[in-house]
């Protein structure tokens, strides 16, 4: 099992990119400023640099309320989730249970939905939440549904986060009101990330996605609001592209391992403000960057 931070799996989680965003919190003057992800998913990137000591303080917020729960869980209620996990039977009656109870996350106790949330997340198949069970219905595959439940390191990385509540600050808010809300109120050294639902293909993988034209709105959004250093990454593709026409990006090469390994280009996109480092100065893992626009 990685040594990632975060107990989570995501579809192209990004927490491999941590060392990236800590070369731009350093370009900026940022380093040991408050970071914030919008679309915080697995906070993959968040939890690589809160707990290594890059930033001092983490704002995260995510629209799907199983994320959110499984996030207000593990802070709130640390040694009952620890203890969930200890004692959870791994078999396919017990996923059919939890994932009875994300189906009915709208009326869902929260403890349970967050763990159900998790349960599912790292029993599934890369983490994707209706992806299926490892190993298939009758856990004959080479792998089994056990694969991505390493309990005691799970638990290490939940006390890990745990320890520091008071520096994460969690919201289930839609982004569009968090990033004109919330984001505002923040301190003038912050870095904003935003990582919202691939373009394409993002149906197969979250259980919240975005339509084109929510994409283009939410761009207009991040755009014409946030006045602090921020950073948006995506699938590249054209619309992209178009809808942050004239800012600075690059593309850049990514692994994933949705189903199965394959690579793909991801785009990065600057705000004015945001200088990027060089090249040479990147210390990214796992990626090649193939294009830039700086």
């Amino acid at each position: 099992m990685s040594q990632y931070k975060t107990p989570l799996r995501y579809p192209g989680g990004k927490q491999r990119l941590w060392q990236f965003i800590h070369e731009i919190l350093t370009a900026n003057d940022l380093v040991a400023a408050d970071y914030v992800e919008p679309f915080a998913g697995g906070a993959g990137v968040a939890m690589e640099l809160l707990l290594r000591g890059r930033v001092r303080r983490v704002h995260l917020n995510d629209s799907c309320v199983g994320v959110y729960a499984f996030w207000h869980s593990l802070l709130n209620e640390p040694e009952r989730f620890c203890r969930a996990v200890s004692r959870a039977s791994l078999n396919i009656e017990t996923w059919r249970h939890q994932q009875e109870i994300f189906r009915n996350r709208v009326s869902a106790d929260r403890f349970d939905l967050g763990f159900a949330m998790f349960y599912l997340n790292r029993c599934n198949r890369s983490g994707i939440l209706n992806g299926g069970v490892i190993g298939g219905l009758d856990q004959t595959g080479e792998w089994k549904m056990d694969a991505r439940f390493a309990r005691n390191e799970l638990i290490s990385r939940i006390e890990a986060i745990a320890a520091r509540k008071s520096d994460i600050k969690i919201r289930n808010w839609d982004a569009e009101r968090f990033i004109t809300q919330y984001v505002p109120r923040l301190p003038e050294k912050t870095l904003v990330y935003c990582d919202p639902p691939y373009f394409r293909k993002a149906d197969r993988l979250y259980p919240n996605h975005y339509k084109p034209e929510d994409h283009q709105r939410i761009a207009e959004i991040i755009q014409g609001n946030i006045e602090h250093h921020w950073i948006v990454s995506y699938d590249s593709c054209i619309e992209i592209q178009a809808f942050y026409e004239g800012r600075t990006s690059f593309e850049y090469l990514l692994q994933y391992n949705a189903a199965k390994a394959y690579k793909g280009a991801e785009l990065f996109i600057f705000s004015d403000q945001t200088r990027v480092p060089s090249r040479s100065s990147l210390r990214t893992i796992d990626t090649a960057l193939v294009a830039s626009g700086f």
